[in-house]
């Protein structure tokens, strides 16, 4: 019985400190949380390329995914929507920010400019 419990009072503390957590890193449609951004970029540049004005905004985000960046306003009754994709890398501290991102602007959800 005290070789039992020795084993347990032993084995317990090694069970318990093999669990952890597991992280997917992989997804569906090439997406990965573990995918480089110089790849990243360059499929936003590709796909920004071939988007023309007055695309409806549905369309672009449909084929963009979700923006790093998102402003909406009114302009003098006007709904803007601004989307900021990452397209280029100025800074290597693994952040994104706006300046290292291509602006789409739509205008009552049509694209009216890129830049």
């Amino acid at each position: 019985m005290k070789k039992s419990l020795l084993a347990l009072i032993l084995v317990a503390p090694l069970t318990l400190g093999l669990t952890g957590c597991v992280i997917a890193v992989g997804g569906e449609d090439g997406h990965s949380i573990s995918g480089s951004f110089e790849d990243r970029e360059y499929e936003n540049r590709k796909k920004i390329s071939r988007i023309a004005l007055n695309t409806a905004f549905a369309d672009v985000t449909r084929e963009m995914g979700v923006a790093d960046f998102n402003e909406t306003y009114l302009d003098n009754g006007k709904t803007v929507n601004v989307v900021y994709y990452r397209t280029h890398r100025l800074h290597k501290d693994g952040l994104t920010t706006k300046d290292e991102c291509t602006k789409l602007v739509f205008v009552d959800s049509k694209l009216t400019a890129i830049e």
